[in-house]
């Protein structure tokens, strides 16, 4: 059995507000000062699921720090996002891997330093339209008044992709925008297809179920009651069959919140890389030894009607690298990479 990557400490309440580097010295005894902050500075810490490269952050009871054996991604960087189709109206973009779409309510007061340790996508998006307009020679968002700096370039979340997701996104850029994008939403009135890597040799098959926040052990997941839940279809369709994995497609009709990784767990064929939805209900986790460093799971197409001028937008966009290399290893038959 390979030897785990990672390995997790639970921040108790008598050591809530210990900083971070005081706290992994005592959680490793057999580890110097310096060798602790090398750990830090060199990527690989995470708090909570999010990098953290701030030794003197403050635990909080029930943190999970996360220590690596291999260092992390770099937090993305405004390079890292690209701006597929802009207007006036809307954006869309492709999101990297490792990034959230935005703040949590819990990390809006931060510091700007603190920040930048770990970007959020709406942030990297903003400064790209504050540069590009900077580059054109005005003010990012109409005309500053003098002695005070322009306002940021307004852009607002329609739908958000996980952190560990890939791919497509839509921001609307105007309160009208955003109405009628969220209706088309909550309508399901988008084409949305994503590519997963996953477990075992699947088949063609449309799953539905009824999710439900909570199935029983704290995770969301399918109910028996339909009553109970909200309608979830995801149409899956494979696309390369290698040994012991899948390369799949997988169809929205509905857009549930982490419908396409519960489904497919459930269905018994978890995405590679999951880290929450491990197990059926009362059942004992799936051993995925794909080694994927995160979920392995890509928006690849995006299609709608423009909200304002009803032309028809249409996006795809391949895997990316680390998926890609992943694939690569897994038809070689060597797991492994990511």
């Amino acid at each position: 059995m390979p030897e785990p990557d990672f390995r997790n400490y639970h921040v108790a309440e008598a050591e809530a507000g210990h900083k971070l580097i005081a706290a992994l010295r005592q959680w490793r005894p057999g580890e110097s000062w310096s060798q602790v902050k090398r750990l830090i500075h060199n990527r690989h810490v995470q708090i909570n699921g999010n990098l953290c490269s701030d030794e003197t952050r403050a635990l909080k009871a029930g943190d999970v720090v996360k220590v690596w054996k291999e260092p992390c991604a770099a937090p993305a960087r405004a390079d890292d996002v690209r701006i597929h189709y802009q207007d006036a109206h809307l954006l869309v973009v492709e999101k990297p891997a490792g990034v959230t779409t935005l703040r949590h309510s819990e990390e809006r007061n931060w510091s700007p330093r603190r920040r930048q340790f770990q970007p959020t996508l709406d942030e990297l998006i903003r400064q790209i339209l504050a540069r590009k307009a900077k580059q054109r020679g005005r003010p990012s968002r109409g005309h500053a008044s003098r002695g005070r700096r322009p306002e940021p370039p307004s852009i607002r979340a329609v739908h958000r992709l996980d952190r560990d997701t890939s791919g497509l996104m839509v921001f609307a850029r105007t309160a009208e925008a955003e109405r009628r994008l969220v209706q088309m939403f909550r309508k399901h009135d988008l084409h949305r297809v994503y590519l997963a890597i996953v477990l075992g040799h699947i088949e063609a098959q449309t799953i539905e179920s009824y999710l439900v926040r909570d199935r029983g052990d704290g995770l969301r997941g399918s109910t028996t009651t339909a009553s109970e839940g909200q309608r979830a279809v995801t149409h899956v369709r494979p696309v390369e069959h290698l040994d012991g994995y899948t390369l799949v497609e997988c169809r929205l009709e509905t857009g549930r919140t982490h419908q396409i990784r519960i489904h497919l767990s459930e269905a018994g064929h978890m995405v590679c890389g999951e880290k929450v939805y491990v197990r059926r209900l009362g059942g004992k986790p799936v051993r995925d030894l794909s080694r994927a460093v995160r979920q392995a799971l890509h928006a690849a197409e995006l299609g709608f009607l423009h909200p304002v001028t009803g032309q028809r937008l249409d996006f795809r966009v391949p895997l990316p690298a680390d998926m890609k290399r992943l694939l690569e290893r897994l038809r070689a038959g060597v797991p492994g990479g990511g």
